[in-house]
Order: C-alpha cells, then sequence, then structure tokens
C-alpha cells in the first residue's frame, strides 16, 4: 500500500468521470465516507450518459437528462450537492486539448486538494471499468492536473477570460485500473453506496438483488486481497501524489 494525504489535511474533492454512475459505481463508498468526515465533494461527469440502457422506448435527449437527474439523486443519498456536467457526447469521448482545457477550468474553479477519476490503462483482470470513453477521461483529466492546471501559461484564457488563476492538485485517486496500491473499507457504508447505484434506475434497474450480491462479492475479494479482516468490504484505488 502507499502513503496518502489525510483526510484531516483535504478540504476539497473533484471526482471526474466519463459517464453518470461510474462515480458511484467505482468510489460510493469512499466518497461517503469523505463527506461524512467534512470534506467537500464535487462531481463533474464528462458526458450525460444518452447511449447506455436499452430502453427503446425513450429518446438520447429524454435519457440523458434523466440520467442527470439520477446522478444528482444519487450523489445527494452520500453528501454530494455540487454535480456539474459537461455535455460531451457518450461514446466517442478522446483526450483532446478541449477536454484537458474543459477540466482544467473545473479544477481551477473547485481548486480540490484531491482529484478522484478513472484509470487511462486498460485492466484485463476486469474489462469493464476499462471502457474507451472512462480510458480518455482518466487521461485527459491526468493532464488537466498535470501540467495544465498549474501552469498559469497553459489555456491562459483561463486566466485572461474568466479570472481562474493556476491551482495544484496534491493528490490523484484513480478507480478501475490494473494497479491497486490503496483500499478503503466501506464496509459501514456498503447500504449507503447500494442506495446511490439504485439512484440509478435506468441502468441498474433490471438487476434486483444481482446488484447487491455481485457489489458484495467484488467488495470482499479486495478486501481479502489487501488482507482485510473476512467480512469486510472494500473500494480499490491507485493513488499517488503530484506534488
Amino acid at each position: 500500500m502507499t502513503s496518502v494525504l489525510d483526510d484531516g489535511e483535504v478540504r476539497r474533492v473533484l471526482a471526474v468521470m466519463a459517464h453518470p454512475d461510474d462515480v458511484d459505481f467505482g468510489a460510493a463508498g469512499t466518497v461517503a465516507g469523505w463527506t461524512d468526515r467534512g470534506i467537500e465533494v464535487a462531481y463533474l461527469m464528462i458526458t450525460d450518459g444518452d447511449a447506455g440502457g436499452s430502453d427503446d422506448g425513450i429518446t438520447r435527449a429524454e435519457l440523458a437528462a434523466l440520467r442527470r437527474d439520477e446522478q444528482r439523486a444519487a450523489a445527494k443519498s452520500i453528501g454530494v450537492e455540487d454535480v456539474r456536467y459537461l455535455g460531451y457526447a457518450d461514446g466517442s469521448l478522446e483526450a483532446t486539448l478541449g477536454l484537458r482545457r474543459d477540466i482544467a477550468r473545473v479544477i481551477r474553479q473547485v481548486r480540490p486538494d484531491r482529484v478522484l477519476t478513472q484509470s487511462p490503462d486498460r485492466n484485463y483482470e476486469r474489462i469493464h471499468p476499462s471502457h474507451p470513453d472512462h480510458r480518455a477521461v482518466g487521461a485527459a483529466a491526468l493532464d488537466a492536473v498535470y501540467p495544465d492546471a498549474r501552469n498559469p501559461h497553459a489555456f491562459p484564457e483561463l486566466l485572461v477570460d474568466e479570472g481562474l488563476g493556476a491551482w495544484t492538485v496534491r493528490e490523484v485517486w484513480l478507480t478501475g485500473g490494473p494497479i491497486v496500491n490503496h483500499v478503503v473499507d466501506v464496509t459501514d457504508r456498503f447500504e449507503r453506496k447500494l442506495t446511490a447505484l439504485r439512484s440509478h434506475a435506468s441502468q441498474v434497474g433490471h438487476l434486483g438483488d444481482e446488484l447487491a450480491d455481485g457489489l458484495r462479492g467484488w467488495l470482499a475479494a479486495t478486501a481479502t486481497a489487501a488482507g482485510l479482516p473476512d467480512g469486510r468490504l472494500a473500494e480499490p484505488f491507485q493513488v499517488f501524489s503530484t506534488v
């Protein structure tokens, strides 16, 4: 495992995710712990998730609006009120300069000590977290953290036109990647994680009890691999300092 910032040193966290529900699958239990400790958490969703689901009876515009509402409800259930959207097209994300600028803008607005985002690396052990959108967002978010948000000469229009000065994020947490060097025991917050995920009814409503059973099995395996006692549940991350 690795050294991480003590939560007492963290005032704000920004989660940068490709789709509504990504943060809840990967880290809702951990986020609930942060908000319980008084840390301000903001979400930045790059897309509205309008390509998710299989309901042909709803338009993509209607699905996008629904998924925004679902994410707001999920966030509220674990103490997050600040949920932002960039409105990029679901399913076709690339780590462009424009996406880097848009993420850097929000980093400079929120001024977080810690950024939570998705791994840019493919995970061959668990392929689902390695959706191309996830990897693109992870790559763009990491570039936005370093060097873009902290470099006053990167995207100078952010300072000149919007008054957003440079900001250094001190730590990054990645979800879904092939490397795990830190786990968070979320046993006591499992039900809250499940509540957050069930808010995304358009995506998981058809799973029924399979959702809880699958989550519990995955989190239990993570805890066991990390050497936690039997019966514990944990979320996995790759954590590293950027300073």
